[in-house]
């Protein structure tokens, strides 16, 4: 596994003390361009305790291997500040659980400096803070070191370098394609939840399906209408010290059947969602717990288009950090149909420029402080793909395809999206196309668009 080095510098650590919680920020993209220490918000949390709690929960995500433990993982969240709204989010060392934390507008009552995305600074004395904050005590929060702050820390910079394996980097492209598929399966009172996410089981290998059941969710071993699968019950645990705080709890994911498999089992990604006093709590796990979200390949459909990274540009030249993406607006300020504009948003995903938000159901916009071209270069199988088209390794002809790779012919059915090689066979498309089937639509997309041009040519 390949991995790209993330340097952090900090004009100092983030500090909690005396009710003022200060996030140092490390380089990212705003509204005024590329900033070193962007600052983004300042003013009073008016839910100090569930704030505090739920950002312990997005740092632990960031910092745990749920496959495998081991220590050594360092890693620091990213938050989004979209004017009305901050988003702070992680994802674990096993690239199979995505965390976010929402804190909505009622939660916030400040001053929104600048509109962006940057890394914060999460360290141990930080935590152990945030760990004594109690429902009583005043918070204030600031995002971003003022100028004078930075002056007094002069000499106090924190440089961080910290290896960011690409599977992890994926993932974030990933798990923003795969959740805007899901739909919400069921929602459950602040008891009833309390009660379900307690009850599940505590072992690690562990898969069930929660099934809609009047005002419960009912555990089963076997996917069934509506049910939801939570594969790894253990990696939901960073709700559990946010239950005291909950509202309700809702469930999404795919549409599910009595005989539904993801990849020839059955199992199935979901995601969980604690609505909080004024914030939004989301973990999205993935169908088996030695299973990134990474190598699911939902991108890959979208990012075949050979017109896909042209619209990505002017799309992305409309973003603005929304809180909401509205596709609709972005098809009719382009001129673009909302399949394109969707194919653009799964392309900017993959740069980490958009994320989506299950309650909102939509897209919103962030810009992961990353390197861009290198997280571009992350789907080994469309380079793959690509490769066999330039090497007019393949023929098209109607609804089928041979694709000659490594000596041997591969035959693709369009209509099916299936193939007769390897990785086909041992994943039947739920990890998304083969290289084979993306070779074959790039070329079928390609002949019919030589088709049209031929069509309209003069006589």
């Amino acid at each position: 596994m390949t991995n790209a080095v993330q340097a952090y510098s900090y004009a100092g650590p983030s500090t909690l003390s005396e009710g003022h919680l200060g996030f140092s920020t490390s380089g990212g993209r705003t509204t005024r361009g590329l900033l070193e220490h962007p600052r983004f918000f300042s003013g009073l949390i008016t839910q100090a305790a569930p704030a505090a709690a739920g950002l312990l929960a997005v740092a632990d995500v960031a910092l745990t291997r749920y496959h495998q433990p081991r220590p050594g993982w360092t890693r620091d969240p990213v938050v989004t500040c979209d004017g009305d709204r901050l988003r702070f989010e992680s994802f674990s060392a096993c690239g199979g659980v995505y965390a976010r934390l929402d804190m909505l507008g009622p939660a916030l009552d400040g001053e929104v400096v600048d509109r962006g995305t940057t890394n914060v600074d999460v360290n141990l004395p930080l935590r152990e803070a945030l760990a004594r904050v109690g429902a009583r005590d005043p918070l204030h929060l600031g995002v971003g070191h003022d100028e004078l702050t930075v002056t007094t820390l002069d000499g106090a910079v924190v440089e961080k370098k910290v290896p960011l394996p690409e599977r992890w980097l994926r993932g974030f492209a990933e798990v923003q394609v795969i959740a805007s598929g899901f739909d919400l399966r069921a929602e459950l009172a602040g008891p009833h939840a309390v009660r379900f996410l307690r009850g599940l089981p505590k072992k690690a290998n562990t898969t069930v399906w929660a099934v809609p059941a009047g005002r419960e969710l009912r555990l089963t071993s076997a996917p069934a209408p509506g049910a939801v699968c939570v594969t790894g019950p253990h990696r939901l645990a960073t709700m559990l010290p946010l239950l005291r705080f909950a509202r309700s709890l809702r469930a999404y994911g795919p549409a599910t059947t009595a005989g539904s498999t993801w990849g020839g089992t059955p199992v199935a990604p979901s995601a969980w969602e604690l609505e909080l006093p004024g914030m939004r709590y989301t973990l999205a796990i993935s169908p088996e717990t030695w299973r990134g979200f990474s190598g699911e390949g939902a991108v890959l459909t979208d990012l075949a288009t050979d017109e896909a990274a042209g619209d990505a540009d002017v799309i992305g030249m409309l973003l603005n950090f929304e809180p909401i993406v509205e596709l609709g607006l972005l098809a009719e300020r382009s001129g673009l149909p909302p399949a394109r504009v969707r194919a653009a948003l799964t392309q900017l995903g993959v740069a980490g420029r958009v994320g989506y938000d299950l309650a909102e159901a939509a897209h919103f916009h962030r810009e992961l402080p990353y390197d861009r071209d290198h997280v571009r270069a992350l789907n080994p199988r469309l380079i793959s793909a690509r490769a066999l088209v330039e090497a007019g390794a393949v023929r098209v002809t109607g609804d089928t395809a041979e694709v000659t790779s490594n000596g041997s012919v591969r035959q693709v059915r369009l209509g099916e999206d299936s193939c007769t090689c390897d990785w086909w066979y041992d994943h039947r498309g739920s990890r998304g196309p083969c290289k084979h089937v993306l070779a074959a639509r790039i070329v079928a997309a390609r002949n019919v668009a030589d088709l049209d041009v031929d069509l309209g040519a003069p006589a």
